[in-house]
């Protein structure tokens, strides 16, 4: 913000699908960060970004009863929450309507039912982290944590209360650790997962660290029990500072157990994911003699408990290592009606998408499922289950399965897998008409 900008007064009208408020100002839209629908508030107009006005939130002058006093003292400056100011319960409905009139205003279509939305506890759920780390020699200290909000700087922090611990109380410690060695300047990055019993740290390594830095890393790790793992390259040259432990996770509801490695994508709240799950396997309906394709499978996150209840499961992922890793959790909890294969899922061109399928799960990235939506086409299953972690291109999908494919939008439910951010998961279940 310029140092002499003017401050006027504003109505916040709206709140973004980002969590920003919004504010009529002479028939433009403004963009306020941190304020809240129906607040009367001072603001400084930044210069516009891509047709866009912003501006800062200098002073709240009339407050929302939903406004709460944020839980974090780095809120405002880190840019990994963007609703803590937003009463928890309050930010559950905002997230709810964000669906809504997405799937309204893209989708052209709404659900026969919303089911109640799943909440989580708000502080220390997220068991996976990417942090980024940087030695800043003017400070002559580290920094460890996430980006700033507004600008490409790492935030200075000591602790995070959205980390499950112990993660939550060590960013300073591990920003003190990697000051105190040889590659201070060459380690960007610290990849965080919180298993069941079992917590991985995983240093991006540009040059090799010297025999007292493994030896500091390796103290760190036995004082805090955590495995510490390197990766001097790309993915496939993670490798632990001697023994590790498995990482896995339980679906209790299934009798289930997953394992996974340090850098896999794991749905990021342990308990919402349990949810998440037990919903979709609910709501798909499984009878015995059921054929179930389940596209974007992972480490079988979805397909063994689909499995259980299946003839026969096939799972579909775009990565070689989270096919191996589904592949061996299913013989590890006994589940032998499952294959898994490798495939592109922006391609067009797989057998599968010819065969005949009675159930159809997909969990794709923010980009959504546009392809496989059109193909599943040929297949025409009766049920298809769809978890979102983007509602605009859930919509986009719906619009095509409802409009196109003569699909019902039957039941949607959001879920609380990321609190205090603009992050929203939902599933959405189809039947064919």
């Amino acid at each position: 913000m310029q140092g002499d900008a003017k401050i006027i007064t504003a109505t916040i009208i709206d709140l973004t699908h980002d969590g920003e408020g919004v504010a009529d100002i002479d028939g433009r839209r403004v963009f306020v960060p941190d304020a809240l629908p129906g607040e009367r508030v001072e603001i400084a107009l930044r210069k516009r970004r891509r047709k866009l006005v912003e501006a800062v939130l200098v002073r709240v002058l009339e407050p929302s009863p939903d406004r709460v006093t944020p839980g974090c003292e780095y809120f405002g400056r880190c840019g990994g929450c963007a609703l803590q100011h937003l009463e928890h319960s309050a930010q559950i409905a905002f997230k709810q309507n964000a669906v809504a009139q997405v799937l309204a205003r893209i989708g052209r279509t709404e659900p026969e039912e919303w089911l109640p939305p799943v909440a989580s506890p708000p502080w220390r759920y997220r068991r996976r982290a990417r942090l980024g780390a940087k030695y800043v020699a003017a400070k002559e200290r580290a920094l460890v944590g996430f980006r700033e909000r507004a600008g490409p700087y790492l935030t200075d922090m000591r602790h995070c209360p959205v980390l499950a611990p112990p993660l939550d109380g060590l960013l300073g410690e591990m920003a003190d650790l990697i000051a105190g060695t040889s590659i201070r300047e060459r380690v960007p990055q610290i990849e965080a997962a919180v298993a069941d019993g079992v917590t991985a740290l995983v240093l991006r390594v540009l040059e090799p660290p010297s025999a007292a830095d493994v030896q500091a890393f390796r103290d760190f790790g036995a004082r805090h029990g955590i495995d510490i793992y390197l990766q001097p390259g790309g993915p496939g040259t993670v490798a632990p500072l001697g023994e590790a432990r498995t990482l896995s996770y339980k679906l209790e509801e299934f009798a289930l157990t997953l394992q996974f490695l340090p850098t896999d994508f794991v749905q990021v709240n342990a308990a919402i994911n349990a949810q998440l799950v037990a919903t979709a396997v609910k709501l798909a309906a499984i009878e015995p003699t059921d054929r179930v394709l389940d596209l974007y499978c992972g480490l079988g996150n979805f397909s063994l408990p689909l499995a259980q209840r299946a003839r026969e499961l096939l799972g579909v992922e775009g990565e070689a290592g989270l096919v191996a890793r589904a592949v061996r959790n299913a013989a590890l909890n006994g589940i032998s009606n499952a294959r898994f294969i490798t495939a592109d899922l922006f391609k067009t061109d797989w057998s599968f998408y010819r065969e005949p399928w009675d159930i159809v799960v997909l969990d794709p990235p923010r980009t959504g499922a546009e392809v496989p939506i059109a193909e599943l086409a040929r297949s025409s299953p009766r049920r298809i289950v769809y978890v979102s972690c983007h509602p605009a291109t859930l919509a986009r999908d719906a619009e095509v399965l409802v409009h196109q494919r003569g699909y019902k939008l039957k039941v949607a439910r959001v879920f609380d897998m990321f609190p205090h951010t603009n992050h929203i998961e939902a599933l959405a279940m189809f039947e064919r008409a």
